[in-house]
């Protein structure tokens, strides 16, 4: 039968929980008293886990996990298993590159977006949908209606798309910025609007 000294990996990554544990929950500020309240987990089994008395258990992890709304993985170290990184397909269409930020089809759809600049004459155009852009870098020229107007980086504009509209680069360089589509008129919801001073 196998014991924990067949396993001094595994040891080690235990060991490790206990201040991890102390490390996180000091960070966010939380008392040992909070953290039982909100654990159901005694004061006193919580500071046998953080100071490496107590060995730790996925019934005592995971409800501390929930507490503190952090992935278990944060709390025991695990090792990043393979590659972590999303790799989006971009879509490549006259001079700009859309990269898909949301993988479910249908609904409100995100991309980030470098448009290059080009000398072609803009052709504004309609279709259904509601559409939401935010400049992360140079500068973008929006044809909307009768408005024509350049948005600088931290800038953001929404429209409805059945009003004639085009965008691309402004000034002869590349713009990045993100785009919110809503292909059925769905249009994002700010859920606290600061108030207007007196």
């Amino acid at each position: 039968m196998a014991t924990a000294d067949d396993h001094p990996q595994l040891d080690a990554v235990l060991d490790a929980v206990g201040p991890r544990l102390r490390r996180i929950r000091n960070e966010r500020e939380v008392t040992l008293s909070a953290l039982s309240e909100a654990t159901g987990i005694s004061v006193s089994t919580l500071s046998r886990l953080e100071s490496g008395r107590r060995r730790p258990n996925l019934e005592l992890l995971l409800p501390i996990a929930r507490a503190h709304q952090v992935p278990l993985d944060e709390l025991v170290g695990a090792p990043a298993v393979g590659d972590p990184r999303v790799r989006s397909k971009p879509i490549v269409r006259h001079g700009r590159t859309m990269l898909p930020l949301t993988r479910q089809p249908g609904g409100l759809q995100a991309y980030k977006v470098v448009q290059q600049p080009s000398n072609a004459e803009p052709e504004p155009r309609t279709h259904e949908g509601y559409e939401w852009l935010y400049v992360l870098s140079g500068r973008l020229r929006l044809l909307l209606g009768e408005h024509d107007v350049v948005l600088g980086a931290g800038e953001a504009a929404e429209f409805d798309t059945r009003v004639p509209h085009w965008f691309g680069a402004a000034e002869g360089a590349p713009v990045e910025f993100l785009s919110l589509f809503g292909p059925q008129g769905e249009r994002m919801h700010v859920r606290a609007r600061p108030t207007r001073s007196e």
